[in-house]
Formats: C-alpha cells, sequence, structure tokens
C-alpha cells in the first residue's frame, strides 16, 4: 500500500467542448447551435459534440446515423485537427507562464502542479481562476477546473461545475468528498466495475472505504490496491512534464467505451494517419508496431509486432495494427486505443506522442 505524501497543489484543466466549441470559434454562424465533429447524416462516427447537441443525446464515438436521429437539426462539421493542435499550444503556453510542471493528458486536458509557481501564488483556487480567465480572453474558449491535493481528486473536481466553471476540494474536504461520491464518478472505475461493485454492494466511496485492501484485490486484482488508496485520499502519482521513451505513439480516448471491431478498425485509421503525419514530419521510419488497448475498467495490454524492415507508411502500420487487433478476442469494452512505433531508425529517439480525446 502506498504511503501518504505531502500534499500538493494539483489543478486539472479541462476544455469545454473542445473540438466542437474551436469550429464555433472559427465560424459564428455555427454558435449556439447543435454541432457534431466528424461523422455524418449517412455514416462515420461523431468525434465531438458542442452542448447545445448534448441536449438531444449526441455523444461522442456515437454513430452519425444515431446522432441525426436525435437531433434532426444536427450540423456536421469535418474535424480539423491541425487547429486543435495550434490552439491547444497556446492553451499550453498560457499553462506554462505558471509553472513548468504541466502533464498534458490530450490537446484538451492537463494537469497543473502549482505547489511552487511562477506568479508566488499560495492559492491554486486563485491560480485556475487566473488561467481559466486569460484562456477566454485571449482565445475566445472556456475551461472548467479541478483543484486539490492530488491528480486522482483533481480530475473528479474538474467535472462537478462543467461548462465553464471549477470545484475545489481542499485538504479537510477529500474524504468526505470521496465519501459521498457515486462509485460511477470515480476516475478509473469504468462501466463493468461499476456493475461489478454494485453487485458488492459498492455504491458510494464511503461503502468502498469498508472493503479491506485483501477483498478489493481479491476481486479486481492488482487495481484492488488502486482503489484502496485513492479512496483515502493517497494517489502520489506526479505531475510529470517530461515523458521519454523511445517511441513515436498516438492515443484515441473515447467518451462511450467501443465494444465493435468495426468502429475500432475506423478510429485506429484516424489514429495511424495522425501518426504518419508525425513520422513524415520527424523523418522516423521504426521497426517495431504497437498496439494500446486500454480496457472500460482502465486495465491496460499492449500487443507488439516487430517487423523485418523499417515503416512509416499508414497503410503498413494499419495492415500491422489489425492483425494485432485481431489477434485476440478483447476482455472488455475499451475506453482508449493508440499506436505506437519503436525500435527506430534514428539515434536520437525522442517521444512525439498526440492523444486525441473526445471532449465532454
Amino acid at each position: 500500500m502506498s504511503q501518504i505524501v505531502p500534499n500538493r497543489k494539483i489543478i486539472h484543466i479541462d476544455m469545454d467542448a473542445f473540438f466542437a466549441s474551436v469550429e464555433q470559434l472559427d465560424n459564428p454562424i455555427l454558435r449556439g447551435k447543435p454541432i457534431a465533429v466528424g461523422g455524418s447524416e449517412n455514416r462515420g462516427v461523431v468525434a465531438a459534440a458542442s452542448y447545445e447537441a448534448r441536449k438531444f443525446g449526441v455523444r461522442s464515438a456515437i454513430s452519425g446515423v444515431l446522432a441525426k436521429k436525435n437531433c434532426p437539426e444536427l450540423i456536421f462539421v469535418r474535424p480539423r485537427f491541425d487547429r486543435y493542435k495550434e490552439i491547444s499550444l497556446k492553451i499550453q503556453k498560457i499553462f506554462h507562464e505558471y509553472t513548468d510542471l504541466v502533464e498534458p493528458l490530450s490537446l484538451d486536458e492537463a494537469y497543473l502542479d502549482v505547489t511552487v509557481n511562477k506568479k508566488g501564488n499560495p492559492s491554486a483556487t486563485l491560480l485556475a481562476q487566473e488561467i481559466r480567465l486569460r484562456i477566454l480572453n485571449e482565445l475566445g474558449l472556456t475551461a472548467s477546473a479541478g483543484i486539490s491535493i492530488n491528480k486522482f481528486v483533481a480530475k473528479i473536481a474538474s467535472d462537478y461545475n462543467k461548462p465553464n466553471g471549477q470545484k475545489t476540494v481542499n485538504p479537510d474536504e477529500v474524504l468526505s468528498f470521496l465519501e459521498v461520491l457515486p462509485i460511477r464518478k470515480f476516475y478509473g472505475v469504468g462501466k463493468v466495475t461499476t456493475e461489478k461493485m454494485y453487485q458488492l454492494g459498492i455504491f458510494t466511496g464511503l461503502e468502498l472505504k469498508s472493503k479491506s485492501v485483501e477483498f478489493l484485490e481479491k476481486h479486481f486484482g492488482k487495481s484492488g490496491t488502486f482503489y484502496y488508496n485513492v479512496v483515502r485520499g493517497i494517489h502520489n502519482s506526479e505531475v510529470k512534464s517530461d515523458r521519454i521513451t523511445k517511441s513515436v505513439a498516438a492515443e484515441h480516448t473515447f467518451e462511450v467505451n467501443l465494444s465493435s471491431e468495426i468502429f475500432m478498425m475506423e478510429q485506429l485509421e484516424n489514429i495511424a494517419t495522425s501518426l504518419e503525419k508525425r513520422l513524415k514530419k520527424h523523418h522516423i521510419a521504426g521497426k517495431t508496431v504497437t498496439l494500446k488497448i486500454k480496457y472500460s475498467d482502465f486495465t491496460q495490454q499492449t500487443r507488439s509486432k516487430t517487423l523485418p524492415y523499417f515503416i512509416s507508411d499508414k497503410g503498413l502500420i494499419l495492415e500491422t495494427v489489425k492483425e494485432l487487433l485481431f489477434q485476440e478476442r478483447m476482455k472488455d469494452s475499451v475506453r482508449l486505443l493508440g499506436i505506437s512505433l519503436s525500435n527506430l531508425n534514428t539515434e536520437e529517439k525522442k517521444t512525439v506522442v498526440v492523444q486525441l480525446k473526445f471532449a465532454f
């Protein structure tokens, strides 16, 4: 079990319906209207939806056909990932004016450790307000924030007052906050795990806290230790600004878990396209293709294959990824897919990572 470390001041910033908001920012005609980024009324999958569309049940990862059925007035917009990346870099530039301890999770969210910050401001709450105001004034977009003693609680808190709001969970409030929290809202507890916890009589943090570590490990394996600790406010993961590995990777997190390999292949094609662009940009090729799968219960699996030659072409990457995908059956629904290329053809093997996360 983990030992409690001194409290840190962590801010989790999450942009509000990022992809859709950028489209509405750039095209005034779309403002106030229900829009879906990606997909179409005939085929494809929705990548992101504006808040106006969400009122009708339009969510990322649902089919364009279902989205249009739910919202007949829905407007489909083609995604522009280069534009989203451009805005994301401007947002991160603002973050770095406050602290160098910035850990991007995706184009639209990041952790900031402001325990010691460049503004000399002891209040993480006031810093979060200032950062959100700057994003609004300088970029015309709204963001929500969660502030607490660790990444786990900050992540949960950022979802509380969306959109364009924030929530602070002070050190003396953490335990009571987690005790009354519905188990389905625990970051790291997916739909399948939630149902399993319900069957075990665990519906809130307090009921989770009543279970011994032995009980949780028996029913949830290694994840049991994680659940045992986080409900006690123990989450020692640091904000890491520089993750260096010898690979080039692209990942995609889904708001709604995927259970169909057909949908997965469609998403993997988008991921491979992003990966190919970065490989070409940095003049990198590699021999080892790795498929990363994160299931709804947050367990993770990787499947790899090493080729006898260097590749950087999307078609060759996809061919290998498809083989890896159907190598064995999925053990659960999937919340994240990623492709990485390692065993590179360059001496300086720095990581180039992009994570495409559906806004929600």
